[in-house]
Formats: structure tokens, C-alpha cells, sequence
């Protein structure tokens, strides 16, 4: 009986003399950072246009006219005008700049086509647009407020009928 007593209260000051040797170890974090202005642009569907068929409110959408031609019914939200030799169709769609932490008063828009296209004419509000350089859309643009650049395809009389036209236009905002 003696030797378990003798155990326990050995057993005890092994215990209190490890948590009277506890170790500790501290360390210091210095967290440092660098505030950068930043712009942001996405489209939306215009009331007045086509409804982008995907990615409104993203950077990456799609505008789908669907069936178009010179004459007879066109998708709603489609604006169709017929000249001499070709026919143009348009659509309203809304590009959205925002900007945060940025003095930036305005910022200019650009527009440039991924790919050629030898038959057909493209323009972005107004503006003509090709593959070979960025065409300017325009040089003030005001922030944090939808802006209407239509996009529109002139396509000639002599296009087959069933002939696809696909292309992608790529956008750049920069801060002013």
C-alpha cells in the first residue's frame, strides 16, 4: 500500500514539474499593402435591344440575333434598315465601367474584332470596327452608369442564304 502511495505522489510531482517547464515560443507578423485603383467592365441587355442570351452583368457575353434578313420578320429588339445593295442589323446593349479607389474622371472605351471578316461590315456604336486596330467608341465615359453602344452587322444581298456570322468583339476600358 505504502509503494502506491509512493507511485501516486510520484506520479504527481512529474506532472506539476512538466507544467512548471512549459514551453512557449511568440513571433511577430508585419502586414503591409498597396492600394491600387482598379475599372470594371460588363455588359447588360438594353431594354431597347435584344436580351443577351448569356453572361448579362459579366465581361463575357453573348448577343444572338438570331434569323436575319433583308426583308420579313426580325427577333424583337432588332433594328433592321435596307439599302441598295446590303441590309443592317442592330441591337441596343449596355456597357457598364465601374471604377473603385481611382481618381479617374472618365475613361475611354475601345473596340476591336477577334477575327477578319471580308463580307461583312461591324460597328459598335457607330463606330466602325475591324480586326486590324482598336477603334475608339468613346473618349469620356462615365462611370457607374449603363451606356448604350448599339452593335451592328451590315451584311450584303449576295450572303447565301443559312450562312452563319459569328465574330467576337473585344472591349478595353481605360481609366482616364
Amino acid at each position: 500500500m505504502k509503494k502506491v502511495m509512493l507511485m501516486t505522489i510520484f506520479a504527481a510531482l512529474m506532472m506539476i514539474s512538466s507544467a512548471a517547464v512549459a514551453q512557449t515560443a511568440t513571433g511577430a507578423l508585419t502586414v503591409t499593402a498597396t492600394v491600387q485603383g482598379s475599372i470594371n467592365l460588363v455588359f447588360n441587355s438594353d431594354a431597347a435591344g435584344v436580351a443577351l442570351s448569356s453572361g448579362a452583368g459579366t465581361n463575357t457575353a453573348t448577343l444572338a440575333f438570331g434569323n436575319v434578313s433583308a426583308f420579313g420578320a426580325v427577333s424583337a429588339g432588332v433594328v433592321r434598315s435596307v439599302a441598295a445593295s446590303s441590309f443592317t442589323v442592330s441591337s441596343a446593349v449596355d456597357v457598364l465601367v465601374s471604377k473603385t479607389n481611382s481618381s479617374s474622371a472618365n475613361y475611354k472605351l475601345t473596340a476591336q474584332l477577334g477575327s477578319a471578316d471580308a463580307v461583312n461590315t461591324w460597328q459598335v456604336g457607330g463606330t466602325t470596327v475591324t480586326n486590324g486596330a482598336a477603334a475608339t467608341i468613346t473618349s469620356t465615359g462615365t462611370y457607374a452608369s449603363n451606356s448604350n453602344f448599339p452593335v451592328a452587322i451590315t451584311i450584303p444581298f449576295t450572303t447565301a442564304s443559312g450562312t452563319s456570322i459569328s465574330n467576337t468583339i473585344n472591349y478595353t476600358a481605360t481609366a482616364n
